[in-house]
């Protein structure tokens, strides 16, 4: 069972689709008990850094993230990698669930912001998320921000948008994407699976 964590500001029903598509078991839900009982766990996020931290603080969302993080398979998408961070500059200065050294930082002005559409992905690691994928497809992005780590090790994936951005990242039991896997055809679902696969062994 895969839970898709649902704090109010999120692509949970892309989600779900996707999954249940995979035919994969998943659940909608903000009940910590159920968080807990998962094989796995997908941060999904939409909108602004600030309102969605909040409201995964106000919710007692943010601490389950973080011990279920040591236990289990978790997965970002899109403003949900961006949470696990240490901080976003996103309208000032706000500290994020700190799983992962590094801030998120605004894109280059000199660009189209928000970057929406499909964007090429080059693998710079591979594991068992990515297994069979190949540098150079193409995934679906909707960001204005983009991460930062501390720690270079962590770096799965680059792309370019007038200059080169971090796309994805995995530290441990972490894995993470500021495209939006869930809405990338049949490249995307093929991380999906994979990562599915991890809540089954």
């Amino acid at each position: 069972m895969i839970a898709i964590i649902d704090y109010g500001a999120g692509n949970l029903f892309s989600v779900k689709n996707a999954l249940d598509f995979l035919e994969e078991e998943s659940i909608i839900t903000a009940d910590c008990r159920e968080i807990r009982c998962a094989d796995a766990v997908i941060l999904p996020g939409v909108g602004a850094f600030p309102d969605a931290m909040h409201m995964l603080r106000e919710q007692g969302l943010a601490e389950v993230i973080k011990e279920e993080a040591q236990k289990k398979p978790l997965l970002g998408i899109c403003l949900g990698m961006q949470m696990m961070f240490d901080k976003s500059c996103e309208n000032g200065e706000y500290t994020g669930l700190g799983l992962m050294p590094g801030e998120i930082v605004l894109l280059p002005k000199d660009q189209i912001i928000p970057q929406i559409g499909w964007n090429r992905v080059d693998w710079k690691q591979s594991n068992a998320v990515n297994k069979g994928s190949k540098s150079g497809n193409y995934f679906y992005f909707v960001n204005s921000y983009y991460v930062v780590p501390d720690d270079d090790s962590i770096v799965m994936a680059v792309t370019d948008y007038n200059g080169e951005f971090v796309s994805m990242v995995s530290s441990g039991n972490i894995y993470a994407s500021q495209f939006h896997i869930e809405k990338s055809g049949t490249a995307g679902l093929q991380l999906l699976k994979n990562f599915a696969d991890l809540g089954e062994k």
